[in-house]
């Protein structure tokens, strides 16, 4: 990028508007609009703001590289960075799990619809996020990094700090893949169920029914 001045201003500004300012427009929309105050729209507020939120980890980091030029970040940058985007990242797969979840209600079971679908779900789930990463964060925070003070990197992750450690890391890695396989099957794994029972019952109705 450094080697590409007149590049460095137009990717600035793009990555901005399409990270941030498209996700943030979303979210004011939803909350601006009386009649998207839906527990579906609702969802989508929460979705655009985690988007936002997870992109805000790693994006003032990589628009600093792309101004002045240094592709790099302390150790202590990158441990927080780690930390709040696996935060963001967790609770954005659980989002997903549960709109799919929200969908299956609304088709398969809208009596109980009303009962389930309440603001507080969102806010568990942020709380998931936060609690979920804090043991693989914590441990690796734990691990020495071979007086390495800063990362050749403008965007952190546990294979990199792995690979910067000088000491065994085989208990940071297994509860790593761990709670990352737990996170990952279980959304998915309510996501697919949710999505399988939803198209069967529309491919059961009746061919008369209407949508409308």
């Amino acid at each position: 990028m450094g080697n590409v001045p007149s590049l460095q201003t137009p990717l600035f500004l793009l990555s901005l508007i399409m990270t941030v300012i498209g996700h943030i427009l979303i979210a004011v929309l939803v909350l601006s609009e009386q009649h998207l105050h839906t527990p579906t729209y609702f969802f989508w507020g929460n979705l655009s703001s985690l988007e936002t939120c997870y992109s805000s980890t790693f994006l003032p980091r990589l628009l600093a590289s792309l101004l002045n030029g240094d592709g790099t970040i302390s150790a202590h940058s990158c441990m927080a960075q780690l930390y709040c985007s696996g935060c963001f990242a967790t609770a954005e797969c659980y989002l997903r799990a549960m709109m799919a979840y929200d969908w299956y209600l609304g088709t398969c079971q809208p009596l109980l619809y009303a009962g389930f679908m309440t603001w507080k779900l969102p806010l568990g789930l942020w709380t998931s996020g936060f609690l979920a990463t804090i043991a693989s964060t914590v441990l690796a925070a734990r691990v020495p990094f071979c007086n390495a003070s800063r990362v050749d990197h403008v965007f952190c992750d546990s294979v990199l700090l792995i690979k910067l450690s000088c000491a065994e890391t085989l208990i940071v890695e297994l509860i790593t893949f761990m709670a990352s396989s737990i996170m990952l099957l279980g959304s998915l794994g309510m996501t697919a169920t949710s999505y399988l029972y939803t198209i069967n019952t529309i491919l059961t109705l009746p061919s008369g029914f209407s949508w409308l």
